[in-house]
């Protein structure tokens, strides 16, 4: 008996219909190979891929590593595919120059993660916004009021008292370490992470947020590391748009109930102030808060203040950038120093020349 597939034709053998159907993906193999290499005519140089999953899995565990070693064989710039997304790695000084110097405007559009579009984030951070009137307002407000050269000197004794404080945790924790029978070990990244919280604190509130010994801002300071954290774990839905809707890890989900959180607490502080200053309680205190909270644009580009919202989103925003990148940029390097302990004593020779040993030292060194 003839095994067959029932159509809107009739029955059509097995046989026949496997054999189609394998000449059909052949064909569409073929033109999508085809297709492909028409698009990749002028771009840059890189691994060819898998159907759909593209070089997800050429990365290997770590990509940083595998990134380097794709530089020797294709050069400094580099094309891949992740998934249904087009990713071009730039691995040299003269071609991220030549990006973005003499071709800004063509590469400024900000690609935001699909957990960075939780609550509106995406829309108001300065990181991920699209690039438009609204980047611009803020970007001159950024470089007016936080970054330019007086404001950073003004700060300078913030940041100091804020790594006095940080080396002063370090070394009770360790006589305490050594004192119960323990080495004295400490583990750095945590007190470099208070460290980095409490100066973005004093330059949004104007006071520390964090205690080691205390629970005071332990609810804000557990939130934000959650925010982090799904704002930096690898989702599935950034590679493959159209399990968007699915959310499949829930990392949306978490963000959004994570940075609620966080928007609640920042909402309590800068209510505070508000009403502070309603009150006429409040002192000058010129911190970058008092900046936001007094911010009048001309209104040819947005609304003259900024909504409460935004003014959130942006604080939220300084303590994700302060703390988080600052924290991993000096934990790097004290890695790289410790182990390579000619390195680690080349630079406290530079310190002894340059400041003396014994010397505790300051920016101005």
């Amino acid at each position: 008996m003839a095994v067959g597939i029932i159509g809107g034709g009739g029955a059509m053998p097995l046989e026949v219909g496997l054999r189609s159907g394998a000449a059909l993906l052949l064909l569409y193999s073929w033109m999508k190979i085809g297709s492909d290499s028409i698009k990749r005519r002028g771009r840059p140089p890189g691994p060819p891929g898998w159907p759909i999953v593209g070089n997800m899995f050429d990365l290997g565990t770590s990509p940083h590593q595998t990134f380097y070693k794709l530089r020797a064989e294709y050069g400094p710039v580099l094309w891949l595919k992740l998934g249904f997304v087009n990713t071009m790695v730039i691995q040299s000084a003269y071609s991220a120059a030549e990006l973005f110097k003499n071709h800004d405007l063509s590469f400024s559009d900000r690609k935001a993660t699909e957990s960075l579009t939780a609550l509106g984030y995406n829309e108001s951070a300065l990181a991920v916004c699209e690039y438009g009137a609204y980047w611009r307002r803020l970007r001159r407000l950024y470089t007016i009021e936080l970054f330019a050269s007086k404001r950073i000197q003004e700060s300078a004794p913030l940041r100091e008292k804020c790594i006095d404080k940080m080396v002063r945790w370090i070394e009770e924790d360790s006589i305490t370490s050594r004192a119960q029978g323990g080495s004295g070990e400490v583990k750095l990244v945590k007190y470099l992470f208070l460290m980095a919280f409490n100066m973005v604190g004093n330059l949004m509130f104007s006071r520390d947020l964090l205690q080691m010994q205390s629970n005071e801002g332990d609810e804000f300071f557990e939130a934000m590391n959650k925010f982090m954290e799904w704002a930096m774990k690898p989702n599935v839905a950034d590679f493959f748009p159209f399990l968007k809707w699915l959310d499949p890890q829930r990392i949306k989900r978490n963000m959004a109930r994570d940075m609620g959180r966080c928007m609640k607490i920042i909402t309590g502080l800068v209510d505070e102030r508000v009403q502070e200053k309603q009150l006429g309680r409040d002192d000058v205190k010129n911190d970058f808060l008092d900046v936001l909270l007094a911010y009048e644009s001309d209104g040819k580009e947005g609304p003259h203040k900024l909504s409460e919202s935004t003014v959130n989103i942006i604080i939220l925003e300084m303590f994700f950038g302060g703390s988080e990148t600052t924290t991993s940029t000096i934990e790097w390097v004290m890695t790289e120093l410790l182990r390579n302990p000619r390195s680690m004593k080349k630079v406290k020779d530079e310190l002894d020349q340059a400041v003396g040993p014994n010397v505790k030292v300051k920016e101005s060194d």
